[in-house]
Parts: C-alpha cells; sequence; structure tokens
C-alpha cells in the first residue's frame, strides 16, 4: 500500500459574528457537532467598520500514525509526505474567490463540544462542554480570542475560484507532532486551525462563506482526513533484464529482489536488518557453480580483476536488493545471495535479452486483464491485485500456441484509479504526481498493486482504470475493472 487515511477525530468552528439582532456576538456558541466547517470575513455588516470572523479548528489522532509507522505500514521521516484534506461543502450564500486560507498548528488543547446552529448562533457553551472563539475548553480561555496558533509552521493554500477542496502538504506540521514535545524539534498534537490569512480576514472585503464537510457528514468520502500518500513501488527486473547496450544510458543498470518469505511472512535474514549490512550476489552461467558455472565478470559494480561479488542492499524487512549493469553474449545467468563469509541464502535465475534498435517508429497499445480479481471484497482486506499485459496485436503461430502460454509485457510505469461506479466520484486519483503513490510495482510475473480496502466505504461498487506512460505520455487503458466492497 501507498496510501493511507487518518479522519479527523474532533472538529468545530468558532465565531465572533453578530447574532441576527446585530448587536450581540455569537463569541460563546459553538458547533463541533455541525455536519459543514465554515471560514469567512465579513466588513461593514454592523457598521460601517466592523469586522465577524469564522475559523475551523481540526483534530487528528497522531498515535494512530506513530503505531503504523512503528509496524512499517507507512515509510520512516522523508520517505512519506502527509496532506491535509478538506472537502468543498456546496451552499446557497455568496462563496468568495481569489482567497488564500491559513493553516497553522494549534498550541492549546480544545473541546469540541456539541452545538449545531450555524445561523443564529444559540447554541452556547456556557464556558462548559466545548471549544469557542473565547474558550478552548471548560474552565480554559485562548490566550488570544479566536485561537491560539503556532506560527512558525504557518502554511498557506490559495483558491482561485472558490469551491476547490482544499489538499495541502502538511509534512512538516505532522512529522513535528510524530517527534511531540519531548524533541527539540516537535510540538504537542492538537489539531490545526484554518481561517483566511490577515490581510482578508481583518481587511475592508468580505470573504464569504467558505465551507467544508465536517468529521460527522453523511459523506464518508468527504470528511477531513490527513492522507499519508509514497512511492512503495518495487521494480523486480528479473523478468525484463537486458543486456548493456550503447543505445541507452541509464537503463542499463538492472535490479534484482530476494524475498525471504517465511511461513507467510517477510522475514528479515538474521544479521542483515538494515542498510549498510552486508549481503551480496554473484551471477553465474550455471546454476551447479561446482562444476560448469562461469562467474560473469563483465558486470558493473563487481570488481572484474579479484571477482569481488556485488553489494546487495537492504530495502525493507525481508526484502533485498542487488543493482547492476551485465555486458554478456549469453541469454541466461543465475543469481546467488551470500554473506561475506559464502554462506548462500539463494539462488535463482533470469532471462537476459539484448537491446535492438528498429526500422520502424511502433505504436504499441495492450490488453489488460486482471486475472485474481475477486467480484467482492471485505474491508478489512488487504488485497494484492496482479495484472496481466500483452501487446494487442500479438499473434502466436501454431507451434507457439501448441507449446507455450501467452507471453506478458512488463509495464514499468503504471498507475492505478480508484472510483465509484454509482456517480464516477474519484476516490483515488492516478497518482503521477511527484509522490506516485499509486503506481504499480512490477516482478517476474508481471505488475502489481497492493490496495488497503478500509480506504473503501461498503456497500457499494467501485471501478478501477489504469494509465501506462509511454513516448507520447500518460495512455488511459480501455479496461475498467468492477468489484464490490462489503
Amino acid at each position: 500500500m501507498s496510501i493511507k487515511r487518518y479522519t479527523a477525530n474532533k472538529d468545530n468552528t468558532i465565531t465572533d459574528a453578530y447574532e441576527p439582532n446585530l448587536a450581540t456576538r455569537g463569541t460563546g456558541s459553538n458547533m463541533g457537532a455541525a455536519d459543514v466547517l465554515e471560514t469567512f470575513s465579513i466588513f461593514g455588516q454592523q457598521d460601517p467598520d466592523s469586522n465577524e470572523k469564522s475559523r475551523i479548528l481540526v483534530g487528528f489522532s497522531v498515535s494512530d500514525i506513530i503505531t503504523d509507522r512503528s509496524a512499517s505500514f507507512i515509510p520512516a521521516s522523508g520517505n512519506v509526505n502527509f496532506y491535509l484534506r478538506l472537502f468543498n461543502a456546496e451552499h446557497s450564500h455568496t462563496l468568495p474567490n481569489n482567497f488564500t486560507l491559513n493553516v497553522k498548528p494549534i498550541s492549546k488543547n480544545w473541546d469540541e463540544g456539541t452545538g449545531l446552529d450555524m445561523e443564529s448562533y444559540r447554541d452556547l457553551t456556557f464556558e462548559e462542554t466545548g471549544s469557542n472563539w473565547i474558550f478552548a475548553a471548560s474552565g480554559s480561555t485562548w490566550t488570544t480570542e479566536g485561537g491560539d496558533y503556532l506560527t512558525g509552521s504557518n502554511l498557506t493554500a490559495s483558491f482561485a475560484l472558490g469551491y476547490e477542496d482544499l489538499d495541502l502538504d502538511i509534512t512538516e506540521i505532522v512529522e513535528e507532532w510524530i517527534v511531540g514535545d519531548a524533541g527539540d524539534d516537535g510540538y504537542t498534537n492538537y489539531g490545526v486551525g484554518i481561517h483566511l490569512v490577515n490581510s482578508q480576514e481583518s481587511g475592508s472585503t468580505s470573504y464569504y462563506t467558505k465551507k467544508f464537510f465536517s468529521r460527522t457528514s453523511e459523506f464518508f468520502f468527504k470528511r477531513p482526513v490527513i492522507e499519508a500518500r509514497w512511492d512503495s513501488s518495487i521494480k523486480d527486473d528479473r523478468g525484463d533484464l537486458y543486456a548493456s547496450s550503447s543505445l541507452v544510458d541509464h537503463e542499463n543498470t538492472h535490479t534484482l529482489y530476494l524475498y525471504n518469505h517465511v511461513k507467510g511472512n517477510l522475514r528479515n535474514i538474521p544479521g542483515i536488518t538494515a542498510k549498510g549490512n552486508a549481503i551480496q550476489v554473484r551471477i553465474f552461467t550455471s546454476a551447479s557453480t561446482n562444476t560448469d558455472g562461469t562467474e560473469i565478470t563483465t558486470i558493473e559494480n563487481q570488481d572484474e580483476s579479484t571477482g569481488v561479488p556485488i553489494t546487495g542492499g537492504y530495502e525493507s524487512q525481508g526484502i533485498y536488493t542487488a543493482s547492476f549493469s551485465i555486458n554478456t553474449d549469453v541469454t541466461a545467468a543465475f543469481d546467488r545471495w551470500e554473506n561475506v563469509d559464502g554462506t548462500v541464502y539463494h539462488t535463482g535465475s533470469f532471462k537476459i535479452k539484448p537491446i535492438e534498435a528498429s526500422n520502424y517508429n511502433p505504436n504499441s497499445s495492450y490488453v489488460t486483464t486482471i486475472p485474481n480479481l475477486k467480484p467482492i471484497y471485505s474491508k478489512q482486506e488487504d488485497s494484492r491485485f496482479r495484472l496481466f499485459v500483452r501487446e494487442k496485436d500479438w499473434s502466436p503461430t501454431i507451434y507457439t500456441k501448441a507449446t507455450k502460454g501467452i507471453e506478458g509485457t512488463t509495464i514499468r510505469d503504471a498507475y492505478y484509479r480508484i472510483f465509484r461506479k454509482t456517480d464516477d466520484y474519484e476516490i483515488i486519483p492516478y497518482g503521477t504526481s511527484s509522490d506516485n503513490y499509486t503506481r504499480l510495482s512490477y516482478d517476474t510475473s508481471g505488475s502489481y498493486f497492493d490496495l488497503d480496502m478500509n480506504l473503501l466505504e461498503a456497500g457499494y461498487a467501485y471501478g478501477m482504470t489504469f494509465v501506462y506512460s509511454s513516448s507520447y505520455g500518460y495512455v488511459e487503458q480501455p479496461e475498467v475493472f468492477k468489484f464490490r466492497v462489503e
């Protein structure tokens, strides 16, 4: 998996706006149980110089993120980005445009409350349960009315049209929450405040009203979340490895993987549990190195004169890698994984293909299937989808049909998308940005990806599509794969 979502565990709207009588400000009102959140600035409604504001508070359980990181469900700091996502709520009131919202870490604990009234501000906390413009919690006032915020980690998000969703990288804030106030670069998690930047919030122009769905919204996919995104794709070239050629540059380097899968789980090889520990690889022309097997020495990353093997790497728990370029005329080779003392852990094999130029400009198209696709999945499943891809114009001979199965094509840069079938609502878009968070892995069996079904709402059918990268850009494939979550 390369995407996880953490739904808000509390949220509220606080305001100093006037009540309908335009005489009393609603600073004691609480809207913690409302199904929307709103921020605005209203100038000159009560008198020519009056100013009214509304701000949003949103909190998340960072302990869930810490637990997932400890269990290696999400990567270490520096290898994952966290995005704050709030979803636009359409309404009949005036919608501002060309405005900017501040997103600031809150510096004080606050209560959500149970208020609902966002029109007349009649749900008052009376200094008891729930936060408002003056009180953060029962018996605890804000140092500054309207909320206390850390200004050093101030982030902004701009809205040109006004109805856009909020999708903001807050990695810096989340990582500091994970460190906590015990660390030099951390602070306690109290959530974030969201409101107009000062020049718009306190200016002489009104900006009203921007609304987002709250955590109590009936719409499952519209609730505020922190979304962790990272590129978890594994590019194992064992099934698609080529001899070095002057026709290409960086594509001459390939990577093989070793998966230490024991009793249903990936396990670290004893003594080789982190980057820097020694695992090495030798490449031979035969699996039997004691008889006719010859070690191939024309390999980059291997000392040709002394036969020093390829230095392997540690990818993650139970997964090891070896990267090299191979300059040889043989069509098959065998990789032997061992430690520095010569203890052999595994011997694999792979074919070596030549890179050849062509007399014509090809424009390949593909047929994609998912052989292991099920019609129904449970929300508790972490499912792996395996693709089988072949060229569309593949035309076997009679001999080929009789002697071998269809050989698949390795797509080296592919991405998936998930949408709800009833209304085509996009739930996970193609992650082709810098995060590459929906990029598929591949190995000797083809392309694949893992999906946490807990991301999806039960009781609905979903569709899945793919784009493949080519010299013409990203090309969406015509197939739509359907499944249901229960």
